[in-house]
């Protein structure tokens, strides 16, 4: 049987008698992304800048190691003692045995007041303004009560039932009389945290890693080339950095019987247990021992004011520096500028001479108002895929004292110099869990298993300790 050509395909060129160009001599469909060669950018353009917020806990603390689940330490209590909610029931004008009634003791009827018979107190109404106060002589104790007897001829100043505070100031003993009747023991207080463990990895086939782009990548800690796959590992690992200072900040112990603590399986640890759920984080800390600011932003030296007095009832640390958000730096920035009396050569505040060829700086780094405060942007308040633009919830700034704190270490079991904020981290001889990072698969350089492709893994193990958080501030919304 005779062949013959198909014609099925049709022709792709169709040839002329003239050696002259005609359309159908051309390829018109040809499009490999395009025949000609687009004018590209081959690096990344860095839209964004650095992206990290990673830095703050490097800033303000430091990293030591931890070999146990539980840590531990000790603070001080306060030296002296004032009891706030006391009542008499004698009336007014009553000289001697009146007998007050201690209501704000921890531990109602256990008689572990204070106060012992000999001591001198003063007693003085809550009533604002009422001006009734009185001296005493406490004659004896029983349970959460105290007799006394005053040193002014009119008796007692205030009526039965009135809430009043009670302060010790001194002592004072008859001649020829027995000693001080009881002794009093140092006041401390043990506060515990436990590390959790952070985990994140990064996975990548063995046929990507293999594959060049045209994209010169770029990351913020320098990785560059043409490895897309490079670019993906090393912002996990960025994002992983991240994560374990975020994760410091706003970590919280899980409650029993909670979602989270069923999910971590251990629903069912003691209230306070160290074995449960979550971790205690800088501002759960501050939120339950320090002190909060809460309904905007101080912006008025009156309100520094009030700060400066609360500050002046607990640690009365000197410096303290002052992580903010951009709407709580300008109005620090304001509220400065508005202090100067604005002369006839212009704005004139701070150390600027504000000559004509200079840039006038309207930003202020601190300033001294009984405390030294210094105030740095917290990005991490900024970025609006964190903390930023929160509508509720929302933190404005943590004041955190500077320098260190001694401390009572239950580890080391002796006194230690310790940052008022640093983070433990699970370490042995044999193990160190600050930031491992390991490789699996049998991609990459690894040879662990049978899997084409690279797996990069990360994880640590860590818990930050707030030492003395009635000395921090928490600024909210």
């Amino acid at each position: 049987m005779a062949g013959s050509v198909s014609t099925t395909t049709g022709f792709d060129l169709q040839p002329s008698a003239e050696r002259v160009p005609v359309a159908t001599n051309y390829i018109t469909n040809f499009d490999f992304l395009n025949q000609y060669l687009p004018d590209t950018f081959e690096k990344e353009f860095e839209r964004y800048g650095n992206r990290s917020v990673a830095g703050f806990m490097r800033m303000v603390g430091a990293e030591m190691p931890t070999n146990s689940d539980m840590i531990k330490w000790a603070e001080q209590g306060r030296l002296h003692t004032k009891y706030t909610n006391c009542t008499s029931a004698a009336a007014a004008g009553v000289d001697s045995g009146a007998v007050w009634t201690v209501n704000d003791t921890l531990n109602p009827g256990t008689g572990n007041i204070a106060i012992r018979a000999g001591q001198t107190v003063f007693i003085t109404d809550n009533t604002a303004a009422s001006g009734l106060s009185n001296k005493a002589v406490v004659t004896s104790i029983s349970g959460d009560t105290f007799t006394v007897a005053y040193y002014e001829a009119a008796g007692q100043a205030v009526a039965a039932a009135v809430a009043c505070t009670v302060m010790i100031y001194g002592s004072e003993f008859a001649k020829g009389t027995e000693g001080m009747v009881g002794t009093l023991e140092a006041d401390d207080f043990i506060f515990d945290n436990k590390p959790i463990i952070i985990k994140d990895k990064y996975a990548v086939s063995g046929s990507d890693m293999a594959q060049i782009g045209w994209i010169e990548v770029t990351t913020e800690n320098g990785a560059s080339g043409y490895l897309w796959y490079m670019k993906s590992e090393h912002e996990t690992r960025l994002r992983f950095d991240d994560y374990l200072e975020t994760a410091m900040i706003e970590a919280v112990p899980a409650a029993v019987g909670s979602g989270a603590a069923t999910a971590l399986g251990v629903p069912n640890a003691t209230a306070g247990s160290l074995q449960g759920a979550g971790s205690e984080g800088v501002f759960h800390a501050v939120e339950n021992r320090g002190n909060l600011w809460s309904g905007g932003i101080p912006a008025a030296l009156a309100d520094f004011d009030a700060i400066i007095s609360r500050l002046d009832k607990q640690g009365s640390i000197e410096e303290n520096v002052i992580f903010v958000d951009r709407d709580f730096s300008f109005a620090i920035d304001d509220m400065l500028a508005a202090q100067n009396s604005y002369g006839a050569g212009g704005t004139s505040y701070g150390l600027f001479d504000n000559d004509g060829q200079m840039a006038l700086n309207l930003g202020f780094t601190g300033f001294r108002r009984g405390y030294d405060f210094y105030k740095s942007d917290w990005k991490y308040l900024n970025d609006p895929t964190m903390r930023g633009d929160l509508t509720n919830g929302g933190v404005n700034g943590l004041m955190v004292p500077a320098g260190s704190t001694t401390v009572y270490d239950q580890v080391l079991g002796k006194n230690a110099k310790r940052p008022f904020l640093h983070v433990r981290y699970r370490a042995s001889e044999t193990e160190d869990r600050r930031y491992k990072t390991w490789i699996t698969g049998s991609a990459g350089g690894a040879a662990t298993s049978g899997l084409d492709a690279m797996e990069v893994n990360y994880l640590s193990e860590r818990a930050v300790c707030v030492l003395g958080a009635n000395n921090f501030f928490l600024f909210t919304d």
